[in-house]
């Protein structure tokens, strides 16, 4: 594990021990799961941005596809 320093105001610091305290974790806790949701987060776009891509200039075919999806219901 390693150590991560960070500059934020003071005020945002008493905040996030408030949320922390609220959450019963610790300020590194909390830190910890943000840091993991903003990776998920950031995993997720970045799947969709692939797919979108390789989904470019197929319209008319996902459209037959869906209409033949559509017939067979």
């Amino acid at each position: 594990m390693s150590a991560l320093i960070i500059r934020i105001p003071q005020e945002k610091r008493e905040r996030l021990k408030q949320v922390a305290k609220a959450r019963n974790i610790s300020v590194n806790k909390l830190i910890d799961e943000m840091a993991t949701l903003a990776i998920v987060e950031h995993d997720a776009e970045m799947r969709f941005r692939l797919r979108a891509e390789r989904g470019r200039g197929k319209v008319n075919r996902g459209l037959r596809l869906l209409r033949k999806a559509a017939r067979g219901s």
